[in-house]
Parts: C-alpha cells; sequence; structure tokens
C-alpha cells in the first residue's frame, strides 16, 4: 500500500488518497427545551450532516416574534446553502483572496437571512423589533468555519480539553476585555443578556468568522446562552467527556443539568463529533461533472 500523505495548507489538513464523505465523517445530535421558566420555546436549531452544516438561533422579541425570527433564521441558512453547495464546493479557493469560499458563502446566507427577518419586522408589526443571535459551523476539507452574532457559542472539545471557539458579542463581554470585570464576577453579573450584535435589527449584519482544523476525536458544541448562563464550562466538558459514546444521551443531558440548576432560560444544544477524515475533492464542480459523465 502507498504511504498517507498528509499536506497543511490554511491551517487545514488535506488527507489523501480519496476524501471520506461527510455523511459517514460526522454525527450530529440536537436537542432544544423551553426550560422551566419560560413558557415557550425562542430557540431554533437545523442541521444537515449531508453538507456538513448546523445551525442555531436563540430568538428576542414579544410574544412569539422571537420563535420567529430564530425559525426563519435556521431555514433561510439551511436552505440556501444546500443549494449553493449543489454548484459550489466551499473549499475551492477564492482567485481573489487565495483563500477558501466556505466563509464568503455561509456570510452570503445570513445576509439573506438577515434581510428576511428585518423586513419582516419592518412590514408585520407584531413582529417588530424581533431579532435573533446565531452560531452556525460548517464542516469541510478537515476544518469547521464558524460565524456567530450574538451570544450563542460554539466550543470544541479534544483531548478532554474543552475550549470556547467564539467570543460573545455582549455588553458583559466588553466589560471584561476592558478590565472591567473578571470571568469569575462575569458569571453573577446582572447583564448577561445584553447583546451588542444581533440578526434582523437592523439591515445589516456583522457575523464575526472563525476557523479551525479539525480532527477525528474532536466533539464539537453550539449552544445557546440558556446552557452556558446556567452550567459552568468545567460541567459542560466533563459531561461532554463522560458520555461522548452517545453523543444523543449527551445533548438530553447538558439540556437537563441546564434545568436541575434553574432553567431560567431556552436551553439548546447542538453536538458534533468528528468521526474521520473529510477532505475535500480536487476539481471541485469540474470533478464531478466529469465524474457523472464516465
Amino acid at each position: 500500500m502507498g504511504q498517507r500523505r498528509v499536506e497543511v495548507s490554511e491551517g487545514y489538513r488535506t488527507v489523501n488518497p480519496s476524501p471520506t464523505s461527510l455523511a459517514q465523517s460526522l454525527e450530529i445530535a440536537c436537542c432544544t427545551d423551553a426550560g422551566i421558566v419560560r413558557s415557550h420555546n425562542e430557540d431554533s436549531v437545523s442541521s444537515d450532516t449531508s453538507i456538513g452544516l448546523v445551525v442555531l438561533a436563540d430568538g428576542m422579541g414579544g410574544y412569539n416574534a422571537g420563535e420567529v425570527a430564530s425559525g426563519m433564521t435556521t431555514a433561510v441558512i439551511t436552505t440556501e446553502m444546500r443549494k449553493v453547495l449543489v454548484v459550489q464546493n466551499p473549499a475551492e479557493m477564492d482567485t481573489a483572496t487565495g483563500r477558501p469560499i466556505g466563509p464568503r458563502l455561509l456570510l452570503e446566507q445570513i445576509t439573506k437571512a438577515n434581510a428576511a427577518v428585518y423586513e419582516a419586522s419592518q412590514t408585520q408589526p407584531q413582529y417588530s423589533g424581533m431579532g435573533t443571535t446565531l452560531v452556525t459551523a460548517l464542516f469541510y476539507n478537515n476544518g469547521v468555519t464558524f460565524a456567530h452574532i450574538g451570544d450563542s457559542r460554539g466550543y470544541r472539545l479534544r483531548d478532554g480539553t474543552l475550549t470556547q471557539v467564539t467570543k460573545d458579542h455582549s455588553l458583559l463581554q466588553e466589560q471584561i476585555d476592558n478590565g472591567l470585570i473578571t470571568s469569575e464576577r462575569a458569571r453573577y453579573s446582572n447583564h448577561k443578556n445584553l447583546v451588542t450584535r444581533a440578526l434582523g435589527i437592523d439591515q445589516e449584519v456583522d457575523a464575526e468568522i472563525t476557523q479551525c482544523e479539525a480532527l477525528p476525536g474532536d466533539i464539537y458544541l453550539l449552544c445557546s446562552d440558556g446552557l452556558n448562563d446556567m452550567v459552568p464550562d468545567e460541567d459542560i466538558g466533563m459531561t461532554m467527556q463522560a458520555l461522548s459514546a452517545n453523543l444523543k444521551l449527551a445533548a438530553q443531558q447538558l439540556v437537563q443539568l441546564a434545568n436541575d440548576n434553574g432553567g431560567r432560560d431556552n436551553i439548546s444544544v447542538i453536538l458534533v463529533r468528528v468521526l474521520h477524515d473529510y477532505a475535500a475533492s480536487r476539481g471541485g464542480l469540474v470533478s464531478r461533472i466529469l465524474g457523472w459523465l464516465r
């Protein structure tokens, strides 16, 4: 057998020989719950293993407007990404930047979701002022691209260590960054839910992109603040590690922990385990078309 070769480029590993499909390489489990205090759930989650996409939104607004905003957001991003990825490979290089086009594709669909939510809030009085936080992740070419707005978070568990990948867009995070409060004291702050960015509030939206290399054995967590406000990161990490063999049970247990600790908000969790390498096929759309013609 030929020797297995690993190339490193732009923080991603391109592994030869043949790539493994995303559906074979990723395991996904989702769980969402209204919590103990809230009467209805304004969170929304979506996932599609075949395209390596997970989306989580935490809505805000009066009556059921937050539920509408989060539901619209996850639906638009998931639907539009499915359409785009039929004809474009996120690992293909952008000729202008020399970098993969994945982040741009993700941002374009987030912009469409923002426009849809904003227009609904402007034209339908019952939805006035609605918006949502967002965290989404796109897995491709042995890497993961996170995009987030607000205080919904992305984490990575690797070799027993839980790392927060995203940084909150919140007043509390700005206070931490400016040295006005410590991370320890921040856990007891009364200003946890004051976000500085949200989707659907303005005509323009500013999503932050974070790119990471993904390794087999990694488990990625996307969650609304109803989890991390109720459960310390240490307990989140220990739960993920202890129940790593059963991803669905791990997701359910994280939600249960938040409820056990008070469940003051809606709680949503998406877990993604990397099972195998998933290097991008070479040649993108041209290679696929040639393959169909053979």
